[in-house]
């Protein structure tokens, strides 16, 4: 069915600072003869980010459809290979995309960081992407492809035959996405929904059907001889995602581990972060501070390009294995905008265009796109090694 499409993919979200990124990726590093649209809500707003583009792309097709309205996108999105959105908070937005998709065969790939969103689309639109062939990715930008694929780029370094303990560190200097900010403390709000739905998913899912297991585990702050940082554990959807594609790739060997930190130079900083990350778990709890927390971080809007020209990241691993040690790193760019947008892009251009693997429904960037993708990354800047 997708070999009839007239879209490779259409890009929601495009008039977002991020969107606006990520159109401008697909337009600078897109092979020739991409077929592509915007899509999004006002066509005003549509037409001034492809002029941005340049003369190159004036006949870049626009498409007007609300992100709301279920029966218009299945319109849209039956058209592309590939349907890409930036338009979160995903809780709040994203659902009636996932379900067009689903319904439709078309593949999808997103930024959220919202695990009660995630798995919430496992559990509503999991099996009906399944039966019409659609590959459901989430996660597709910082949040969190360097730590899946990394992830997967040491365990292929490694081949493990007996247990893998395996922490994964990230550093960075930057700004992060009003939109990223927006879905923490909406998450952070949603703690008890959260979850019961995190259970509601396990009990559907199960687990792996030959013997293995995978699963997050948690941390306390400490020193890690290793990379001679105070570790501080991180609440992201991260680990979630890397022991998902553990439990579906035999790679990652019988019994996989994964811990998921920030990496700090001092226990005094480690002291502080906790109490912040404490302080702004309270304050989504109570509605005026939540509200007032987010006018003063709006969404829509980014540093300038010479501060994103600052900004870096890096996630080490260290895996634990057969009495071997093993540390590898990813590191690239700016994390929140550059970099994510260049994660996304090139995810749906992975999916568009390379020869994958063959999955379906709900599935993780490693366990969809894997060597390809990684591949793409490479050669587009972001660095997966292992350090000596």
């Amino acid at each position: 069915m997708a070999d009839a499409r007239d879209l490779d993919l259409v890009l929601l979200g495009a008039t977002g600072f991020t969107g606006g990124l990520t159109a401008q990726y697909l337009a600078e590093h897109g092979p020739t003869g991409l077929r592509w649209a915007l899509a999004g809500r006002n066509r005003e707003k549509l037409e001034q980010v492809r002029e941005r583009l340049g003369a190159d792309h004036g006949e870049l097709e626009l498409l007007v459809v609300d992100a709301s309205d279920q029966a218009s996108l299945a319109d849209v999105v039956r058209r592309a290979k590939v349907a890409v959105t930036t338009v979160g908070p995903y809780q709040q937005l994203g659902g009636p995309l996932v379900a067009a998709c689903a319904e439709t065969g078309t593949d999808y790939v997103d930024l959220t960081g919202e695990p009660e969103f995630v798995d919430r689309t496992y559990l509503d639109h999991h099996a009906t992407a399944v039966r019409t062939g659609a590959r459901i990715v989430h996660a597709c930008g910082f949040d969190s492809i360097p730590h899946d694929l990394g992830a997967y780029f040491t365990v292929q370094q490694l081949r493990p035959t007996g247990p893998v303990r395996m922490r994964g560190v990230v550093r960075a200097a930057g700004t992060f996405s009003g939109g990223t900010f927006h879905s923490a403390l909406g998450a952070f709000s949603r703690a008890k929904q959260m979850g019961a739905t995190a259970k509601e998913r396990r009990a559907a899912q199960g687990r792996p059907t030959d013997g293995r297991s995978s699963r997050p585990v948690g941390g306390k702050p400490q020193r890690d001889k290793v990379l001679g940082r105070w570790l501080l554990p991180l609440p992201t959807i991260d680990p979630q995602v890397v022991a998902r594609s553990g439990a579906a790739l035999p790679v990652y060997g019988p019994e996989f581990r994964y811990a998921h930190f920030a990496g700090l130079k001092t226990l005094r900083y480690t002291a502080g972060a906790m109490v912040g990350v404490g302080a702004l778990g309270v304050a989504a709890q109570v509605p005026p501070v939540r509200n007032l927390l987010l006018k003063k971080v709006p969404q829509g809007s980014g540093p300038d390009e010479a501060k994103r020209a600052k900004s870096w990241f890096t996630v080490d691993f260290v895996a634990e294995t057969d009495g071997r040690t093993l540390h590898t790193r990813v590191s690239g760019g700016d994390p929140g905008y550059d970099e994510t947008a260049k994660m996304l892009a090139e995810s749906a251009l992975c999916l568009a265009f390379d020869d994958n693997p063959a999955t379906a429904g709900s599935v993780t960037t490693a366990q969809a796109m894997g060597d390809n993708l990684l591949a793409r990354l490479q050669a587009r800047g972001i660095t997966f090694a292992v350090v000596d």
